[in-house]
């Protein structure tokens, strides 16, 4: 994630009119090919109980979205 933020700010540093960045996934989901077997959403999800709960991926993305700098 960290190589694509990376990548985003350098365009935007030559010109490129970024809009928004949207980071693929924000929630483990199912996936059509892997179901349930693969977690890569920024926020754990419990299935059972539906309790979500921030990765350190999501932690780290905030301290992004606050400092405006990748740390």
């Amino acid at each position: 994630m960290a190589a694509h933020l990376t990548a985003v700010s350098r365009a935007i540093q030559n010109g490129v009119p970024i809009a928004g960045y949207m980071q693929w996934s924000l929630l483990d989901n199912y996936e059509w090919a892997e179901g349930y077997s693969q977690r890569f959403g920024m926020v754990h999800v419990d299935y059972k109980t539906q309790k979500r709960t921030p990765k350190d991926s999501a932690l780290w993305y905030r301290d992004i979205i606050a400092t405006n700098r990748i740390i």
